[in-house]
C-alpha cells in the first residue's frame, strides 16, 4: 500500500505543481502579494495530498516563538517538504536558494516575482555580499529570511555538515535568528518516491538573540538544531515502528 500510495500521491502532487504554474503566470504582471498567496496555497495543498492520500501527517510545535517582525529563520533540511511547508507557518519568506534554481522556466521566474534570494555557490564566500544585501532589502519590507545551513539535504540521523555562510549572515543583519529542528527524512526520504505514513514534526525553538559572536552563535545554532532534531527523529523513528508492527499483524497468514 505505500507504494501505490506514493506513485498517486507523487503523480497528484506534479499534477497540482503543472496546474498552479500554468495558473499563476498572470500573477507576473501583478504586485508580489499574488505569487506569495498562489505559493500559499500550493503548500497548503500539499500538506492535504500527503495526508488524505499517504495518511503523512505535519505538527507544528512552538509556533509562539516566531517574532512579528523580520528574522533569520535557520532551518533543518531533509527533504523536499519543507521547502513548502515552511510556507504555511512563514507565508512572506524569502529562502535563500541556489541561483541555479532561478533558470529554471516558470519556477524561476516566480521565484524572482517572490523576491526570492539567489547565491551563486561557485563563488564561495565572495558570493556572500550580494546574499546579505538582497536579504537586508528583503528584511527592510518586514519578511523573515529563511536558510538551510546546510546547503542541501542530509537524511535523517546523518552527520550535520553547516556551512560557516549562516554564522557571518547572522552578523551582517543583526537580526534575533530562529531555528527550526523537524524530521521529515523519516517519511519523506531524499532520492525516493516512497512517503511513509506517520507525523512529520517541525518544531520552532527559542530564538538566537542578535549580536552574538559568529563562533558563539555557530555553535550554538548547531547544538540547538540537531539536539531537538535527533530528539524529533527518536520520536518519528518510534512511531514508524509502532506503523510498520501494524501493519504486520493485519498482513495475511501464509
Amino acid at each position: 500500500m505505500i507504494v501505490i500510495r506514493s506513485v498517486v500521491f507523487n503523480f497528484l502532487f506534479y499534477l497540482n505543481l503543472l496546474v498552479l504554474i500554468i495558473a499563476a503566470l498572470p500573477t507576473l504582471l501583478m504586485p508580489r502579494w499574488a505569487i506569495v498567496a498562489v505559493a500559499g496555497f500550493w503548500a497548503r495543498t500539499n500538506l492535504w495530498l500527503l495526508r488524505v492520500v499517504c495518511d503523512v501527517k505535519a505538527e507544528f510545535r512552538g509556533l509562539e516563538k516566531i517574532p512579528l517582525g523580520p528574522a533569520l529563520v535557520s532551518a533543518k533540511h531533509q527533504s523536499l517538504w519543507e521547502t513548502f511547508a515552511l510556507l504555511v507557518i512563514l507565508p512572506d519568506a524569502a529562502f535563500i536558494m541556489k541561483r541555479e534554481l532561478m533558470w529554471i522556466p516558470f519556477f524561476g521566474w516566480y521565484a524572482w516575482k517572490a523576491g526570492m534570494i539567489p547565491i551563486d555557490r561557485s563563488k564561495g564566500s565572495q558570493a556572500l555580499p550580494e546574499m546579505n544585501a538582497r536579504a537586508r532589502r528583503e528584511l527592510a519590507r518586514n519578511r523573515p529570511i529563511i536558510i538551510f545551513p546546510e546547503g542541501t539535504r542530509r537524511p535523517a540521523g546523518a552527520e550535520p555538515k553547516y556551512k560557516y555562510g549562516v554564522a557571518r549572515l547572522y552578523s551582517e543583519l543583526s537580526v534575533a535568528c530562529i531555528p527550526i529542528a523537524l524530521n521529515s527524512g523519516l517519511f519523506w526520504p531524499r532520492r525516493s518516491m516512497h512517503r511513509y505514513p506517520g507525523t512529520i514534526l517541525a518544531e520552532v525553538l527559542d530564538p538566537i538573540p542578535s549580536g552574538l559572536g559568529q563562533e558563539a552563535f555557530f555553535e550554538r545554532l548547531q547544538h540547538d538544531v540537531e539536539a531537538a532534531t535527533a530528539r524529533l527523529v527518536a520520536e518519528g523513528e518510534h512511531e514508524l515502528s509502532r506503523h510498520s508492527t501494524r501493519d504486520a499483524s493485519l498482513a495475511p497468514s501464509p
